[in-house]
């Protein structure tokens, strides 16, 4: 509804107060905040950035989506040499970027609010999901993609840390190495996991102990919208990196 909520708004602000002790125990000397999706579309947000800033004295910086996905380009530019043609995609709540680069740089990029926490407010889904509410899904993702997709092709994704993590864990059975480098995913097993994530039940995926509990619930309209970009981009290849805006935030 473009709204912060009362409980949201109150976690952001203990969230923010709980960083801002550990700021001052490490002694830093400058904060870099930015604010995405969420707070752009928020009617509140005025309101919200001055409650943060008298009870923690943080600056919060509310960035455009363009400006998102040249900070997503630029974290991932420090983990990943580009040698062709290749498509980063950030999955968030509110919004997802997509930016498509070579090493001459970026090429054209989008920022579209089709954010998994969008999708989940919209719509009831089933548990475990039906065919019918997968067309749903990809029904919203077409209708709302303002067209970035049309007569554009690349063999490499990019997957930007986050629920890329997840997925790299879920296949691999092992942690997902924090250092900045990227990593192959065997396309394959990638396209098999995501078909058993779309269709697992919260059950399957509470007691998994490779998906992390934010993202036990959404899970599936991750797995949806990765499956669905990688047909409409005819992707062949998919590697992870552990960088995105907060990388790009700290190389500016």
């Amino acid at each position: 509804k473009g709204y912060i909520s009362a409980n949201s708004f109150q976690r952001g602000i203990k969230t923010l107060k709980f960083f801002r002790e550990n700021i001052n125990r490490f002694q830093v000397k400058k904060i870099l905040a930015y604010a995405t999706s969420a707070i752009r579309d928020a009617k509140n947000q005025s309101e919200f950035l001055k409650q943060v800033l008298d009870s923690t004295g943080i600056i919060i910086t509310v960035i455009s989506g363009r400006e998102e996905a040249h900070l997503i380009y630029q974290g991932i530019q420090y983990s990943n040499k580009f040698t062709k043609d290749s498509i980063i995609m950030d999955i968030g709540g509110g919004s997802t970027e997509f930016i498509i680069a070579n090493a001459s740089g970026v090429k054209d990029l989008v920022s579209l609010n089709i954010g998994i926490s969008r999708i989940f407010q919209f719509f009831t889904f089933n548990d475990p999901m039906t065919d019918s509410d997968i067309e749903v899904v990809e029904n919203y993702l077409e209708q709302n993609s303002e067209g970035f997709f049309n007569n554009k092709r690349c063999d490499l994704l990019i997957g930007a840390s986050g629920s890329f993590e997840t997925f790299y864990e879920l296949i691999y059975k092992k942690p997902f190495s924090k250092l900045y480098k990227t990593h192959s995913l065997d396309f394959t097993l990638m396209l098999e996991l995501l078909d058993t994530i779309i269709y697992s039940t919260r059950a399957e995926r509470d007691i998994n102990p490779f998906i992390i509990p934010m993202r036990k619930k959404m899970a599936p309209l991750a797995a949806i919208k990765t499956r669905w970009v990688i047909r409409k981009m005819k992707v062949k290849e998919i590697i992870v990196s552990p960088c995105s805006l907060k990388e790009g935030g700290l190389l500016i």
